[in-house]
């Protein structure tokens, strides 16, 4: 059994990591017997005739994809290429979206053959042997499919209990040096389950209430592996990491234990730390938590289901900076029954805790309370456009706030940034600028410089150049100036640095000089 798996392409503004989830759908189809490659088109360009390349060398018996809902019309498509591709391969799905929306999309897409719905690594153990057997197909918990023009959707799978008998995810299958060119962390997961309601949040839905947590010497197994391959910074993507202060405590010991220098960031709510737990966190590397607090209004609170006070966030950042860390605060604009008044609450409340703070707009995903119950709620939805589901532009309103109204808000917030932002650039360009104003810039530059390079195949095993008797990263440079019209000395500075860390290589072929990413800086 040939199993080819798909990351589709992922906004840069939603900073792309390596696919977790894809990686351990990975895992679990090798441990399931099968022969597996993952097409990763988050850090390059897709295209169906590169799909159609790649397919025809491997010939797989499977094509499957997974997406979340900002991303699923780009993973629906490739599923759809695919099948003209390779008519006879299944194609098959997975990921919170699908999961939520089976009938929908089996109806609206004849060319994807089954879901895989919920958590999957159980369920792929079972299938992978079968998938090949329709008729099977029906004895399997946890899958959707047509038959007879039917939708056939098997009972749900209950939850995995023991999440240490996972393999690691597959991280050896993705070109991992790309995202270290990119300076985005990798992410990990140490539990999975949220006990919390919140109505906009499909945590609960997806993976549980019932935190289950890892054992905290394979999680730094894990981490320890991730080191291995180069990378330097990690992302805690559990939905809750500081759900039992027990269980960090113990990992953080056991990361201090095996002397490991790892900067790592954690999800927490403001309700769930401490002094003591955020001391012994930033001892073992930690040095940013991310709080959603949603709005600074009480009342509003309550009615999302929260279950925090204005009193417990102000006094977890607080702790966090005297734990020598940065806290960050995310919000939320759109939430049922906004308003004018909750708008100004929650500016005023973001304001005053002085610190890094989001806002972003409800994106009311299917598999959500507020979607599902939405009668129930002050809120219209506008739009069921996927692609618009990326919480950067309201797509709902209330009784007292249209949109456009809500855009404005998020407009005007963020004016003296876009202002600071302006005049650090000015000033980055006309070369009276501070060392902060120099890698604010530059970062941001070379981070926009080298996602291009990426995304728009500019390094590619179809370009050749010229072997002669000046340095080989000269015409290459050159040719990325060109190709993108960017500031010539950023550029140089930049490859010349992809260069000097081994994720960018050359070598000389019959045809000329090619260059070429690694796959892994530490081993290619």
């Amino acid at each position: 059994m040939k199993i080819a798996l798909i990351a589709p392409p992922y906004p840069l503004e939603e900073a792309p990591s390596p696919p977790l989830g894809l990686s351990y759908v990975a895992a679990a189809c090798e441990s399931a017997g099968a022969q597996v490659i993952l097409l990763d088109y988050i850090v390059q360009k897709y295209s169906p005739e590169k799909l159609a390349a790649e397919l025809a060398v491997f010939k797989p018996d499977v094509v499957g994809a997974t997406s979340v809902t900002m991303n699923f019309k780009q993973a629906i498509r490739i599923i759809q290429d695919a099948k003209k591709i390779c008519p006879k391969a299944v194609t098959m799905m997975g990921g919170p979206h699908v999961s939520f929306d089976i009938e929908n999309t089996l109806k609206q897409y004849p060319e994807l053959d089954l879901i895989v719905y919920g958590e999957g690594e159980e369920t792929l153990l079972e299938l992978v042997p079968k998938l090949n057997d329709p008729d099977s197909w029906k004895e399997i918990q946890g899958v959707a499919f047509r038959k007879n023009n039917n939708i056939v959707i098997t009972p749900k799978r209950p939850l995995i209990v023991h999440l240490d008998e996972l393999s690691f995810p597959a991280r050896h299958m993705l070109p991992m040096s790309r995202y270290q060119a990119l300076g985005f962390p990798v992410t990990l997961i140490t539990s999975r389950g949220c006990p919390n309601g919140c109505i906009f949040c499909l945590g609960r839905r997806m993976v549980g209430k019932k935190p289950r947590f890892r054992n905290p010497e394979l999680v730094v197994d894990e981490i320890e592996q991730i080191l291995s391959y180069g990378m330097t910074r990690i992302n805690i993507a559990d939905d809750l990491f500081t759900a039992s202060k027990k269980r960090v405590n113990a990992l953080c010991e056991e990361i201090l234990s095996r002397d490991i220098k790892v900067e790592w960031s954690a999800f927490a709510r403001v309700n769930t730390v401490n002094p003591q737990i955020l001391a012994i966190m930033k001892k073992a590397g930690c040095d940013t938590i991310s709080f959603g607090i949603e709005s600074g209004d009480p009342d509003m609170l309550k009615r999302v289901k929260k279950g925090i006070t204005l009193e417990q966030a102000r006094q977890a950042v607080k702790w966090t900076k005297e734990a020598g860390m940065m806290a960050h605060a995310s919000f939320m604009v759109g939430l049922p029954g906004e308003s004018p008044q909750t708008l100004e609450h929650t500016r005023k409340f973001a304001k005053s805790l002085d610190i890094d703070y989001g806002f972003h707009f409800l994106s009311p995903f299917p598999g959500t309370t507020v979607r599902e119950e939405i009668k129930n709620y002050d809120l219209q939805i506008l739009t069921d456009d996927w692609d618009l589901y990326d919480a950067n532009q309201a797509i709902v309103s209330t009784s007292q706030l249209s949109e456009k109204q809500m855009d404005d808000f998020v407009q005007e917030v963020y004016q003296a940034f876009f202002e600071k932002e302006t005049a650090r650039e000015q000033r980055y360009h006309q070369g009276n600028y501070s060392d902060d104003d120099f890698l604010r810039t530059e970062g941001k530059y070379r981070m926009n410089l080298i996602y291009r390079m990426l995304s728009e195949d500019m390094v590619s095993d179809t370009l050749f150049f010229q072997v002669n008797d000046h340095p080989p990263d000269v015409d290459f440079i050159q040719h990325i100036i060109e190709q993108t019209g960017m500031e010539a000395q950023m550029v140089e500075r930049t490859i010349k640095s992809l260069i000097a860390e081994n994720y960018l290589k050359s070598g000389v072929t019959p045809e000329g000089l090619q260059w070429y990413w690694t796959h892994n800086n530490k081993t290619d």
